[in-house]
């Protein structure tokens, strides 16, 4: 691949369904991110996954060949924002969130049956495969004592190889259900990822994404370029796609060499 920068200065990465499907690496993926590298491109991977810490997600790139310290933005982090230092939030979600809020400053509760479980200042809701009934009351208690509602992301589901399984939007919407409360959004495509991304690549650059509805509409409140990769949520076969995107790869390496290869036009 030739260096050649796409006058695209920064690009913001999707992991699930571009760079991996649930523990496997998509081919070529890893060599794309070093060819935008080797062209100067800024990289940094964007994920409404809140489940994981930071590091871990750092070390599963690193165990494919791409160095990411300090390069990962998860929607744990944005919604992190949204709480003040010094409040209590209850997290229905996994470690990720609870990293993310510690982080802040932010007094976790993460036991439902823990004293004040339903007396907090803020419920987190995302992805855990530790979701049940008693978080469900648990995060509907507080919420109904007027604790603020957030989730980190609201994508319905997501891409692993044996199909698409439940996402943290699917926990957040029975958290809703039973609450009757709307939650407000930290992750993509909403205001709280929009500025951590923003501050962090500027006004100008490319996001590359499987799921046209969160990441088309995060290049849209971006004011990015929308790259559509094939390797997730969305296939080839889907005819009707909003927003459309500028750029369209089988996968994340074709998509590149597309990109790149226009650039030297």
């Amino acid at each position: 691949m030739p260096i050649c920068h796409d006058g695209h200065v920064g690009w913001a990465i999707d992991l699930d369904g571009v760079m991996w499907l649930g523990d496997e690496p998509i081919a070529g993926s890893a060599t794309a991110i070093g060819w935008l590298r080797e062209a100067g491109i800024a990289v940094l991977f964007v994920t409404n996954n809140s489940s994981a810490p930071v590091t871990e997600v750092e070390e599963k790139l690193a165990a494919m060949g791409v160095e990411a310290p300090g390069s990962v933005v998860t929607s744990a982090m944005a919604g992190a924002t949204l709480v003040r230092p010094g409040e209590r939030a209850f997290v229905c979600a996994g470690p990720g969130v609870a990293e993310a809020l510690h982080d802040r400053g932010v007094v976790v509760v993460d036991d439902p049956a823990a004293p004040g479980a339903t007396d907090v200042d803020a419920v987190v809701v995302g992805f855990t495969r530790a979701f049940d009934f008693d978080r469900l009351s648990a995060a509907t208690l507080a919420v109904r004592n007027g604790a603020r509602l957030i989730g980190t992301n609201d994508d319905a589901t997501y891409p692993t190889p044996d199909g698409q399984l439940p996402g943290g939007g699917a926990i957040l919407a029975a958290v809703v259900t039973a609450s009757g409360v709307q939650p407000v959004v930290a992750g993509k495509p909403h205001d709280p990822m929009v500025e951590l991304v923003r501050r962090r690549l500027g006004a100008d650059g490319t996001m590359v994404g499987d799921r046209p509805e969160t990441d088309g509409r995060f290049a849209v409140a971006l004011g990015y370029r929308f790259g559509l990769v094939h390797t997730g949520v969305t296939g080839s076969e889907v005819q009707r796609i909003d927003p459309v995107p500028e750029l369209v790869g089988a996968d994340l390496a074709a998509l590149v060499e597309r990109a790149l290869g226009e650039a030297r036009v």
